[in-house]
């Protein structure tokens, strides 16, 4: 019970440390060791359908920063300082009969060809139902999903003493047609959805975290 008490206050000292550093420390990097862990917490977090459908690009390549810079407004500090940079990719395959979605069920989950047959058949009527059997809409299913992990990995580095900043503000246009000039994305199969930067915070926030009560935004039936 005392070492239940102790994690839930560990836990929440590390949401109570979290904030979204706008720059980082130069003089600190974060070891390959302590970020391998904060991408493991990526790749372990859940997923509708179990799709997994991310890829997170950690550029740490200089050039191509300077290149982002210009049409990613919310990380001006962040690009120039941050010891990682990571921009979270969603899926555009994601129709029951894609390539990506048949390797998830049959390679990873490794579903009998039968419940294959039957999830793929519950999974096709959400797209035609929910998602208006629309693109775009699959598009911004899959990018939700990619949020989990964003918040999982952000989370796990406050645990271990790491600062992060969630990035949404940049031009979508322009950052997936860099990327995909670098060779880094094709846009037939992935899109932008958010990035994040982690690192070590400058200072300290000059304000304490502001929040509302509980109060005001829970209710109980």
């Amino acid at each position: 019970m005392i070492r239940t008490e102790s994690k839930k206050q560990e836990i929440l000292h590390a949401y109570q440390f979290r904030h979204a550093c706008r720059a980082f420390d130069t003089s600190k990097k974060i070891s390959d060791e302590d970020f391998h862990f904060i991408l493991e917490t990526g790749r372990l977090s859940p997923s509708s359908v179990g799709l997994e459908p991310w890829k997170f690009v950690v550029i740490q390549d200089a050039a191509l920063r300077e290149k982002l810079i210009p049409v990613t407004g919310g990380a001006q500090g962040q690009l120039p300082t941050a010891s990682h940079f990571v921009v979270i990719l969603a899926r555009q395959d994601l129709r029951h009969d894609s390539a990506h979605v048949i390797k998830m069920m049959k390679d990873i989950h490794h579903m009998p060809d039968e419940v294959v047959e039957r999830v793929s058949g519950f999974y096709k009527a959400f797209i035609e139902t929910e998602l208006e059997d629309n693109d775009r809409l699959l598009f911004e299913w899959a990018s939700k999903q990619t949020y989990i992990a964003l918040g999982n990995m952000m989370t796990a580095a406050a645990q271990i003493g790491i600062d992060s900043c969630p990035i949404e503000g940049f031009d979508r246009k322009q950052v997936t047609s860099i990327l995909q000039n670098e060779g880094i994305m094709n846009a037939n199969d992935f899109g932008v959805a958010c990035m994040v930067a982690f690192g070590y915070r400058q200072e300290d926030p000059v304000r304490p975290k502001a929040r509302q009560n509980l109060e005001e935004i829970l209710e109980w039936r």
